[in-house]
């Protein structure tokens, strides 16, 4: 991992531990730029970190995604998570780390 990478594992980190929410991620674009969210749980409405974070770098106007990290207590990524990072990365690594920011796996 480069810098760039560890930088979205720790806004993850930060945005996770911000709210207490179950999972914290962040993308960054094509561009360089980085969107971090957190896991969405309200009785109408349920998404994932990932899923906000590509949302949020989509509804900025990304065209792409280089890189995405996912921090949380679970094993690893669930496949609707590496899919939505897909939609807009094709080739984009996926670290996922825990909730200290160890890196636990990378999906290619």
């Amino acid at each position: 991992m480069n810098d760039e990478d560890k930088k979205i594992i720790t806004l993850a980190r930060a945005a996770r531990a911000r709210t207490g929410a179950a999972e914290g991620a962040a993308v960054r674009d094509e561009t360089g730029r980085t969107y971090s969210a957190t896991s969405v749980a309200l009785p109408a409405l349920t998404l994932s970190a990932l899923h906000v974070a590509v949302a949020m770098a989509v509804s900025s106007g990304a065209e792409g995604l280089e890189a995405a990290a996912l921090v949380t207590a679970d094993d690893g990524a669930r496949d609707s998570d590496v899919a939505a990072v897909r939609d807009l990365g094709a080739t984009a690594p996926v670290f996922v780390a825990g909730p200290d920011g160890s890196l636990k796996t990378t999906v290619n």
